[in-house]
């Protein structure tokens, strides 16, 4: 069961008017928005409201042609039947998010404490229409907490995120005292404010919030007056409030059936990292003697390798190592002519026949580049890939499906397919995202690209190569960022070749099998 799919559809036969019945009785939601704008007209007369407060207000009626027309403050009238998204039932009516809400204030701007007066609310406390008190900051500052505290109903709308997230509102219910921070904004509506969160978190505002973000480095933005230019669906009164009921009545049941489902889908994902865990250990599948041993395959591919250094087509490792036994049984790596003893790092005893390496020594690791506007086209040969499109739909282990390609200006770096591709930058990182390049590539300068030699399974590698978990090993805050030096100096065990052609094939199968459970149980 999709459960986020159910509750979108449930939230888009509220907003549409099919969430509950509509009842004729039911004074028409015209009269409810003339009443907001006489209460607001006379907050400015006693001194709640500025006149700047209400200069956006406007008025959207249909006209004797059957078209929405909208009047201004200053008595100007315009057709708006092109904005209007979808139809309303009898007795609803438009308005945009100005006329039926106080002001759209900023929170506060000063920097926030790890204890103090009262919590600041944060853009990570919103999460799926409501607020989080898991991660709290703190402040003592009277000006602020006389100016930002919330009251219960009030929502907040996170006005700079991610693309992906930028627009997410939840509502105060007035747990705890708080008060808000600089990237969200306080909606303090004179509706029913359990049907307005609905509203703002349906996909027909966060389509709005998409068409009308702005788009910077790593962030979008949402300003106050884009917000307030949204156009909401009123119901009557009396329906808001059944609709408010109903909301509550299923949202949590799908909350319960979501985190039943998450607790499935982290059982899959424990499953197979406990097989994964087997594998670079040795103990998946049973070892062969048989085999040539790892050591014998390192030598190729140290051949190999010096092959490429001698064409140019790659870089001698200035700080390259050598891990060795000593005498002692003991393990050492030769770094600048420097034996150090590594036995602190290795986590478990070699099976017979394999070798431990770092992941330089059977790989390149690199970033991509990228490329200039004027060396994008929207069609071509070779792909432009970028940290966003291992997200993409259609894009899933291979990344195959670009809506950019290079022209003959770029002479950066190319990529051979199948090479395995990861973020380096961002909040991607800690998603341990790694894809395959399906063809010939080109990637941008936030995406690292992990090649292994030929000489290896390429299977078997990959599996080696999502074993690494790049939330523990990221540096960096505010922006996690995987340094590929790091990654190169990983240590793991190497498997003769015909070991790891078995541990792939094995691993395939049982993730066949935990997928066909996961699928029946969803």
């Amino acid at each position: 069961m999709d459960t986020k799919a159910l509750r979108q559809k449930v939230l888009d036969l509220a907003i549409r008017g099919k969430l509950v019945p509509q009842d004729p009785n039911d004074e028409p939601a015209s009269v409810l928005l003339e009443r907001i704008r006489q209460q607001k007209q006379q907050m400015v007369k006693d001194g709640k409201l500025k006149a700047k407060d209400i200069k956006n207000d406007t008025i959207i009626f249909v006209g004797e042609d059957n078209l929405h027309y909208e009047k201004f403050a200053n008595g100007s009238v315009k057709c708006i039947e092109d904005e209007i998204p979808f139809e309303l039932p009898d007795g609803w009516a438009w308005a945009r998010i100005f006329s039926i809400a106080e002001d759209l204030p900023y929170g506060t701007a000063k920097k926030s404490s790890a204890s103090g007066r009262i919590a600041v609310l944060r853009m990570g406390n919103i999460q799926a229409g409501e607020i989080d008190y898991g991660d709290l900051v703190f402040s003592s500052d009277n000006d602020d907490i006389e100016k930002y505290t919330l009251e219960k109903g009030d929502l907040l709308f996170n006005r700079t995120n991610s693309s992906e997230w930028v627009g997410k509102t939840a509502i105060y219910r007035g747990n705890i005292p708080a008060i808000y921070a600089g990237y969200l904004i306080r909606l303090r509506a004179f509706i029913n404010t359990e049907y307005l969160n609905a509203v703002m978190n349906s996909d027909y505002a966060k389509a709005y919030c998409n068409s009308v973000k702005t788009d910077g480095v790593n962030q979008s933005n949402i300003n106050a007056q884009k917000l307030g230019a949204f156009l909401t669906p009123i119901p009557p009164f009396t329906e808001q409030v059944r609709i408010a009921s109903k909301i509550i009545e299923i949202l949590p049941a799908i909350s319960v059936i979501q985190a039943e489902k998450g607790h499935i889908e982290n059982l899959v994902t424990q499953t197979k990292a406990k097989i994964l865990n087997l594998a670079i250990r040795g103990q998946l599948v049973p070892q062969d003697p048989a085999d040539e041993p790892a050591s014998v395959l390192l030598e190729r591919i140290r051949a190999e390798k010096e092959e490429l250094i001698q064409q140019g087509k790659i870089k001698r490792d200035k700080k390259e190592s050598v891990i060795f036994r000593g005498e002692d049984n003991s393990y050492y790596a030769m770094i600048d002519g420097v034996s150090v003893d590594i036995a602190e790092y290795l986590g478990f005893e070699l099976p017979d026949g394999w070798s431990w390496i770092t992941l330089k020594d059977i790989a390149t690791i690199t970033s991509g580049k990228t490329p200039k506007p004027d060396q994008l086209s929207t069609n071509g040969s070779v792909p432009y890939f970028k940290v966003a499109d291992m997200s993409t739909p259609g894009n899933g282990l291979y990344l195959q499906y670009a809506d950019c390609y290079i022209n003959a200006l770029y002479s950066g770096p190319l990529f051979d397919g199948g090479s395995f591709v990861f973020p380096k930058n961002g909040g991607a990182v800690l998603t341990n995202k790694k894809r395959i390049l399906a063809n010939a590539s080109v990637v941008d300068l936030n995406t690292g690209v992990f090649t292994p030699s030929k000489l290896l399974n390429q299977d078997f590698i990959f599996f080696l190569f999502s074993s690494i978990d790049f939330s523990k090993i990221h540096k960096g805050a505010v922006i996690p960022t995987v340094d590929s030096s790091v990654i190169g100096n990983l240590i793991y065990g190497l498997p003769p070749i015909e070991e790891q052609k078995r541990i792939a094939n094995t691993i395939k199968s049982l993730f066949a099998q935990v997928e066909q459970i996961e699928k029946a149980l969803s």
